[in-house]
């Protein structure tokens, strides 16, 4: 892929709020020749072949997003708000390519929701009731081999459940908290994961996703136009989305904090009536 140099876009992304996106290379495309025909709209200009995104319109579809992630938020049911609960199903998150993996990791442990960043599970969703099976047998596999209940098989037998747990756990290894179907589902270039966008898409789950231009914008539902083949771009959205949440959460908390204040004054004016 030829290289786009940041030098010399100082005409198409000078001083400005979005030369930050710019530093950090959110604003380099794929190929012209790879570019999806849906994606005209969200392009700027066209170097070296390789598709310049405007990123006034990654913010855009950025802010749209996050309103709605605040909004999902909100909607949680105490007290597993941390954990991005929404619609029934907490929040869950799929990034498999080397340079996503670790941020989507960390992203997920922060917040408590299941992630895949290894391999895409085929009925993941659709699925649910015979793969949570095979979750439960891998966290009570995984406890066996803590506990040391794993002492009273032969050498032989050990290094069989061993060699299972090491796949089970390069298969559910993010989703030891997966108990139900999630409630929004958010997707690192859903180019590379068609699977889990049919499964959201059959289960009636909404999609927030981070698109590059040879991806379908119409296919999620909140989609965010960006480089998703860069670390420092991924990071920079997740970073977005994680905040977003936190907000969401800061939002839910104020009215409780309001109605916890108003019991303490009504109490103490009770009190004050009381001892006169």
């Amino acid at each position: 892929m030829n290289e786009v140099k940041q030098d010399n876009l100082t005409d198409v992304y000078p001083e400005g709020a979005l030369k930050e996106l710019a530093d950090i290379g959110v604003f380099i495309g794929r190929k012209k020749s790879k570019t999806h025909p849906r994606m005209r709209p969200y392009i700027l200009a066209t170097r070296n072949e390789v598709e310049i995104i405007n990123l006034q319109k990654t913010m855009d579809g950025l802010n749209n997003a996050l309103g709605f992630v605040k909004e999902k938020t909100r909607s949680l049911p105490a007290p597993d708000r941390a954990g991005g609960q929404a619609g029934g199903g907490k929040f869950m998150i799929v990034g498999t390519q080397p340079h996503a993996a670790e941020a989507v990791a960390g992203f997920a442990k922060e917040f408590g929701i299941p992630y895949v960043n290894v391999r895409w599970l085929g009925g993941l969703i659709t699925n649910f009731k015979v793969i949570s099976k095979r979750i439960d047998y891998y966290k009570k596999l995984k406890s066996e081999f803590k506990s040391g209940a794993m002492q009273k098989y032969t050498k032989k037998e050990q290094l069989g459940f061993e060699k299972e747990l090491k796949r089970l756990d390069e298969l559910f290894g993010g989703l030891e908290n997966y108990s139900e179907l999630p409630g929004l589902l958010i997707v690192i270039d859903p180019s590379q994961h068609a699977a889990a966008i049919r499964e959201a898409k059959r289960a009636g789950i909404p999609i927030v996703a981070y698109v590059n231009t040879d991806c379908d914008p119409e296919v999620v539902e909140y989609p965010v136009v960006g480089n998703t083949k860069a670390r420092a771009s991924v990071s920079w959205f997740l970073g977005k989305l994680g905040e977003a949440i936190k907000e969401g959460k800061i939002i839910v908390s104020a009215p409780n904090e309001a109605t916890n204040v108003e019991k303490l004054a009504t109490s103490d004016q009770r009190q004050a009536t009381s001892d006169k």
